[in-house]
């Protein structure tokens, strides 16, 4: 299991860029954070499904739906995935 808590932003973006290239067979060197999930890079609603499916099996946690709704870049995964590990305020 991935601890999310002990990753900084830059570790979280190389990790997901690492599993984005893995699942969905893409080109590290192209992808950027600021790359959209559905025009840049192809994946299309059951592949971000498949996103947050394996997300929850390799860090134990859970994205909320509405959270999962607003993804849309890379840069928007870290932030979300960033977020799931502060303590809530």
């Amino acid at each position: 299991m991935i601890q999310l808590n002990e990753m900084g932003r830059d570790e979280l973006y190389t990790w997901i860029v690492d599993l984005l290239a893995e699942m969905f067979e893409l080109d590290k060197a192209e992808l950027t954070p600021q790359s959209n999930l559905y025009a840049d890079l192809d994946i299309d609603s059951i592949d971000a499904v498949d996103l947050a499916v394996k997300l929850k099996q390799l860090t134990g946690k859970r994205l909320q739906p509405e959270v999962f709704k607003t993804i849309r870049t890379i840069n928007d995964v870290v932030d979300a995935l960033a977020g799931v590990t502060e303590p809530a305020v």
